[in-house]
């Protein structure tokens, strides 16, 4: 048997097992790589960190549904606001909650990636 025969069925068996492997994926391609790109400004701008950034991620997707990320993003964006607006987005039990569940996720993924 030649080497393109054993390409050809590894072909067609991937093709059967690709869409599974996307099934789970429930988070946007936009906030994913979001996260990547902040990631990357924070930890170099080298392959190593795209791979282990892109690792993070995939890791707080485990843990995280995205609506629950999407939440806690939110909340600790505008918590950067300055004055009595920023108050209620960094001290509301709701917040305090969405916050800390990610900052739990991002530390398994710090321990799992980096």
């Amino acid at each position: 048997m030649s080497i393109g025969f054993f390409r050809a069925a590894f072909f067609f068996v991937s093709l059967g097992t690709a869409p599974a492997a996307f099934a789970n994926a429930d988070y946007p391609t936009v906030a994913i790589v979001d996260y990547v790109r902040g990631c990357m400004t924070a930890n170099g701008e080298t392959r190593a960190a795209l791979q282990s950034c892109s690792c993070s991620i995939d890791v707080i997707e485990s843990i995280i549904p995205y609506d629950r990320y999407e939440a806690a993003e939110t909340f600790r964006s505008l918590g950067l606001q300055t004055g009595e607006r920023g108050v209620l987005f960094r001290q509301g039990a709701a917040a305090k909650s969405a916050v800390s569940e990610l900052r739990r996720a991002q530390a398994e993924a710090d321990v799992r990636c980096f």
